[in-house]
């Protein structure tokens, strides 16, 4: 029989080198552990896959009225699991994630499972084939533990989904404080992993779907430069902004999932000294509660202390060039996009049926009154979306980009620093669904979405209230790997945030 590392991919080698030293330890409970550890303690064979998958299915199902799935797959699950011992036991395991469990947000297509974009019309939409982000975490040995509730077609940050929810209530929740909203769309991913019913997963994000949930959760997430990730068999809104994007509890899981993905192996910590980070206070910090300036604030002046260099600096044209792009983008590609996909998908079904089913009624306003007759709102009403759509693509955008790279190169700095969200988790509700709190909580990440360029969320620590709060890193456009290695090397000052109560 050959080796076991000649079997296995690149990636798979340098981690097991690294790990047979020493290893982290077994917890009593499984589900402590992160994605990297879990990694580690299955190649060592300490753990089984069979025992961490079910420890993680029995924590899903003891906390449904969290909201976090649409679809747990016990049986499904297991059955990989026990197909990886059994792989493992024979010498044949197929990567760094052999074993590892992880969740999939509900528009990422996973072959077997319904996807159903958080939208009834879609909850008999089985796909035949993994989405490509996906095909590459099983290649690499990862078991999907089920499909993550989310909210619905990806259009809110609150997750507040009336389609899809337990008896208990509406609304995925915070498992901070289940009053609260987790953020979004991605809330059921960011919530699995911040109650440890899974290490890791995916998300979307379009305008800060992945970064949202990540920071109101306590766990990072990359959303990475435009055209890093395959977007094949995903359920869209808009092709100019959307992309999957990885979330774990640690940068280093997060860019462990990169890896994979994209076939490389995760970066090394940097070193923070000398490090620029570029601050506009005029924006990213305008207007922020209590709980976010002072974390936000606290992170600052420990970043300084390891050696960072802050930079106050001026993007001056930023608010007026990303309001010409975001929505004139968003709502108008989100038409022709969902019916080429669709079409190519054979769902049977139009854009106006998926909309007549819809059952979040912020959801439904959007799409009947904007998307479906393809208008926005003006200043006296509501206007034909088409010139907008246009003079955003031909003009704005590439000025919002442009107005960007000006910006990392004017003050030569490695990236902007700024919390992920003005905002702590407010209370979940149809209220969190106004368009009010939506404008409120994609301020911050919405820019970057729109320049195309990767946006990196992590822990910046517990506010007084009990609270996670995040802060973002943007870089420039295919600085992904600086950009979790900065990520990394800022997780190791600011510590980890405790897990919920």
């Amino acid at each position: 029989m050959r080796p076991i590392a000649r079997l296995l991919p690149p990636l798979s080698v340098v981690l097991l080198a690294a790990g047979c030293a020493s290893g982290p330890q077994v917890p009593a409970d499984l589900t402590e552990l992160g994605l990297a550890d879990a990694a580690q303690l299955l190649r060592a064979g300490r753990v089984k896959s069979a025992e961490l998958t079910e420890a993680y299915l029995r924590r899903a199902e003891a906390n449904g009225d969290l909201n976090a799935f649409i679809t747990l797959d016990r049986a499904g699950a297991l059955a990989a699991a026990r197909r990886a011992d059994a792989e493992r036991a024979a010498g044949s395991a197929r990567g760094a994630l052999h074993g590892v469990p992880l969740v999939v947000k509900d528009n990422i297509h996973v072959a077997g499972l319904p996807n159903t974009a958080g939208t009834p019309a879609l909850k008999s939409f089985v796909p035949a084939q993994h989405a490509p982000v996906v095909q590459k975490l099983v290649d690499a040995g990862a078991i999907v533990l089920g499909k993550t509730n989310m909210h619905e077609l990806a259009f809110g940050i609150s997750g507040y989904n009336e389609g899809f929810h337990a008896a208990a209530g509406i609304g995925v929740r915070n498992p901070y404080d289940r009053a609260r909203f987790p953020g979004g769309s991605s809330s059921g991913t960011g919530v699995a992993i911040a109650a440890r019913l899974a290490p890791a997963g995916l998300g979307s994000d379009t305008g800060g779907s992945v970064r949202i949930p990540a920071a109101m959760t306590g766990g990072a997430g990359l959303r990475p430069t435009l055209g890093r990730y395959a977007d094949e068999g995903i359920t869209p809104i808009a092709h100019t902004r959307d992309t999957a994007g990885p979330m774990a509890r640690t940068v280093a899981d997060v860019a462990l999932l990169d890896a994979v993905i994209t076939g490389g192996t995760p970066p090394e910590a940097a070193s923070l000294q000398g490090v620029r980070l570029g601050v506009y206070r005029g924006y990213f910090y305008a207007d922020l509660d209590q709980d976010t300036r002072s974390v936000a604030e606290r992170a600052l002046a420990s970043l300084r202390a390891a050696g960072a260099v802050i930079v106050e600096i001026d993007m001056p044209r930023l608010k007026e060039l990303n309001a010409a792009v975001g929505f004139p983008v968003a709502l108008y590609e989100a038409y022709d996009d969902l019916a080429a996909y669709l079409r190519k998908h054979r769902t049977g079904l139009s854009v106006e049926q998926v909309t007549a089913g819809i059952a979040s009624k912020d959801v439904k306003g959007t799409y009947e009154a904007l998307v479906v007759p393809r208008k926005l709102a003006g200043p006296n009403g509501l206007i034909d979306s088409k010139p907008v759509y246009e003079a955003a693509i031909k003009v704005h955008r590439p000025a919002l980009r442009q107005h960007y790279a000006d910006t990392f190169a004017r003050y030569r700095i490695d990236a902007l620093v700024f919390p992920t969200t003005p905002r702590s988790a407010i209370a979940q509700g149809p209220g969190a669904s106004s368009l009010e709190n939506l404008l409120l909580f994609i301020r911050n990440t919405d820019p970057g979405s729109n320049a195309g360029i990767p946006g990196l969320s992590l822990p910046a620590g517990l506010a007084a209230s009990g609270l996670p709060v995040g802060l973002e890193l943007d870089g420039p456009a295919g600085s992904d790997r600086r950009l979790l290695a900065l990520g990394m090397a800022m997780e190791r000052v600011l510590g980890p945030v405790p897990p919920p109560p």
